[in-house]
């Protein structure tokens, strides 16, 4: 009788190459997020006039000239953004302070459904995020084509010092985006278990996230780090009493 081929080796074979395939397309994802704001072109910058101008040069004379003649201080560019997001974009913090201050609204979203606080958020620009949270912006907005938040967005791409920020000003821990991650999970699949997500998820953990909400396919954020070997990941996330 012919002896049957041992089936193991395929099988481990065919686990490698879907792990990879998922590696791979966590990858590109986490690319993808990282380039869905829409930051004004050059070519767009040369064509804008009034606020929108001054608002990208930080020219604050200008500015307040501009709001004292009435203005219109929430008006559109070609891509949904108003004069404060073309400031935080441009990373102005005063002229987001002086807009703010003329009645700017600071819960607008452009396009891409992008506020600006979450525009800051992904630049890891603290001095905005500072400048908008203290004039009454809020971090807990819905944002993006992903259904996110300003937390998550900076979760998945490790800006340790800016989760700080928007958990000290109240931004929902345990959101839920359309992708089924929350912050604590986006720290852990779309980064690359280095120091910055490290401090990313030490302090989600601190500020009490949840470590039983799990991934579309059940998989808690300790088995996430397990699966991708994130020993300092696993060891915060045991030490908290994840399971």
């Amino acid at each position: 009788m012919k002896r049957l081929a041992d089936p193991r080796p395929i099988a481990r074979l065919a686990l490698f190459v879907l792990a990879a395939c998922a590696t791979l397309a966590v990858g590109a994802l986490a690319g993808t997020l990282a380039q869905a704001q829409t930051a004004p072109g050059t070519d767009e910058v040369a064509r804008y006039a009034g606020l929108h101008a001054a608002a990208h040069r930080g020219d604050l004379p200008a500015l307040a000239k501009l709001i004292s003649a009435g203005a219109e201080l929430n008006g559109r560019d070609s891509h949904g953004r108003t004069p404060l997001h073309v400031a935080t974009f441009a990373r102005h913090p005063a002229a987001i302070r002086t807009l703010a201050r003329a009645g700017a609204d600071l819960g607008a979203l452009e396009n891409d459904r992008y506020d600006a606080v979450t525009i800051a958020a992904v630049a890891d620009d603290g001095e905005s995020l500072r400048a908008l949270l203290s004039e009454g912006a809020s971090a807990r907005l819905t944002t993006s084509r992903y259904d996110g938040t300003a937390l998550i967005a900076a979760a998945h791409l490790g800006h340790a010092g800016i989760v700080g920020q928007l958990i000290a000003a109240g931004a929902p821990l345990d959101h839920v985006n359309n992708l089924h991650w929350t912050a604590l999970i986006e720290s852990i699949v779309l980064g690359s278990g280095g120091p910055r997500h490290v401090a990313t998820l030490r302090a989600l953990v601190g500020a009490g996230a949840s470590l039983s909400l799990t991934d579309r396919e059940g998989r808690t954020p300790l088995a996430l780090a397990r699966a991708r070997g994130y020993a300092e990941m696993i060891r915060i996330l045991e030490g908290a009493g994840a399971r």
